[in-house]
């Protein structure tokens, strides 16, 4: 009977204490560090950093925050995250939280500042500081005015009237973006908002004052008895967000496209279509792995370079195949840069694609320019020298008499593809094939001669 009512309390006493046991269960926050400017790399801390938090079971994530701003797709695919993220997310602005930066933070579900932080500034500017056209502060307008939105209505009960009031007034987050935005008693036309600690707590978009990540915790948030987990970036994230920058993504299109260049003006494969390839995939490797870059448009630069390889090697003159080449390796590239659903590109934002497209042009353009001068540069004094074919040619032949070798026979003095030289009785003369690639050392006859220039083709062995 005593092992019975034993038993019996037992059972009743279990509950009670499973619900002591997790409720002395030390609770988890994940802290993730953005103090840089906002780029890719960036946007790659924070994706891990929600994936693991989610995997140790945190109880919430926050952001410690100090930046300048940065890239306007960076920030806008980190605002997303953090809206729809399953955890809640705080952030902590220890001394700047500007432009892009104040997009994520309004993003978050609580701001905390430490005295002293500021917080907007939100214009969208070019390279030089400069303000870009309306149609890019519009679209920034707009997202940083719907993220506040996205925080939802206060329901105030005032006498016998029900207000609703904005948690983060959209208002105010526009004016971060545009200076014709006026609010009585904080900001005037043809300013762009920043607010201070102090004011953004009197205007809703700071939830509380701190000095520290601890008191953040503890103070705000409420958890007294906690364990402090922060992401760690591994060497592939700063890699691969490093080959993400913009200015490395324009210089590896330059390396890409001299590469095939230059290699299509020399005999075999050599330092030239290394570097392209390496380039290539240095280029569509990041950007496949993070969900950008798709297999057709991968494929679609492949067969772009095989269309202009065609043009220059197989079909004699510059047609469609040349210029479809052309469209296809810049559309290849461009198209990688986006975060589209195969064809869909109605995801795309106009900042999205004008950030694309100014990469690959950017790099098309310089490397047009470097291809001009490093040819003007080959075969002269300086590094280039030993590129070009130095051997002495006083033997060679170059007149415009030459209709007497129709029909003689010769052997390739060097690859032809379809331009090189042939050996002719002894002499060295230029010569164009006229049926493809011809190796060194394979016979050949001559089979006309015109514009101070002969054809030949292979010579056909005896049997």
């Amino acid at each position: 009977m005593k092992r019975l009512l034993t038993l019996i309390l037992f059972i009743l006493l279990l509950p009670a204490n499973i619900l002591q046991s997790e409720t002395n269960q030390e609770s988890i926050i994940y802290q993730i560090d953005i103090r840089k400017e906002i780029d890719n790399t960036t946007r790659l801390y924070l994706s891990n950093g929600l994936t693991e938090a989610q995997k140790l079971g945190a109880n919430a994530v926050l952001i410690h925050m100090n930046t300048y701003g940065g890239l306007v797709d960076a920030a806008d695919s980190m605002r997303t995250a953090i809206l729809y993220s399953p955890l809640p997310v705080y952030v902590f602005i220890d001394n700047n939280a500007a432009s892009a930066g104040a997009l994520i933070s309004i993003a978050c579900k609580k701001i905390y500042m430490r005295k002293g932080a500021n917080i907007g500034a939100a214009t969208v500017v070019n390279q030089t500081g400069a303000a870009m056209p309306d149609k890019y502060q519009s679209y920034m307008r707009s997202m940083i005015r719907s993220t506040a939105e996205a925080h939802g209505k206060d329901t105030i009960i005032q006498k016998n009237d029900t207000v609703f009031k904005w948690k983060r007034d959209p208002q105010i987050a526009e004016a971060m973006v545009d200076e014709r935005v006026f609010i009585p008693h904080l900001i005037d036309t043809g300013k762009v908002l920043t607010l201070t600690a102090e004011d953004a707590v009197k205007w809703g978009y700071c939830d509380g004052i701190a000095e520290s990540t601890d008191e953040v915790i503890t103070k705000h948030l409420g958890y007294k008895d906690y364990k402090l987990v922060s992401y760690t970036p591994s060497f592939l994230d700063n890699l691969k967000g490093f080959l993400m920058n913009p200015m490395i993504q324009s210089l590896l299109i330059i390396i890409i496209i001299g590469g095939i260049y230059f290699e299509m003006q020399t005999p075999g494969l050599g330092f030239p279509s290394a570097a392209s390839l390496i380039a290539a995939i240095l280029y569509f490797a990041p950007l496949y792995i993070d969900g950008l870059a798709q297999n057709w448009e991968i494929l679609l630069f492949v067969f772009g370079v095989l269309l202009i390889a065609a043009e220059i090697f197989v079909i004699p003159g510059f047609g469609i195949a040349g210029i479809c080449g052309i469209l296809f390796i810049v559309g290849g590239l461009t198209m990688s840069l986006l975060n589209n659903n195969d064809f869909n590109f109605e995801t795309v934002s106009g900042i999205e694609a004008g950030r694309a497209s100014l990469i690959v042009l950017m790099g098309l353009g310089i490397s047009f320019v470097v291809i001009l001068w490093i040819s003007s540069k080959i075969g002269s004094r300086g590094m280039l020298r030993k590129v070009a074919l130095n051997t002495n040619l006083e033997k060679a032949v170059s007149t415009p008499i030459l209709s007497n070798l129709i029909g003689k026979e010769g052997t390739a003095g060097t690859v032809l593809r379809p331009s090189g030289k042939v050996i002719i009785e002894n002499e060295l003369y230029d010569a164009i094939s006229e049926n493809g690639f011809i190796e060194k050392g394979s016979p050949v006859i001559v089979t006309r001669f015109e514009n101070a220039q002969i054809y030949v083709e292979t010579a056909k062995k005896e049997s």
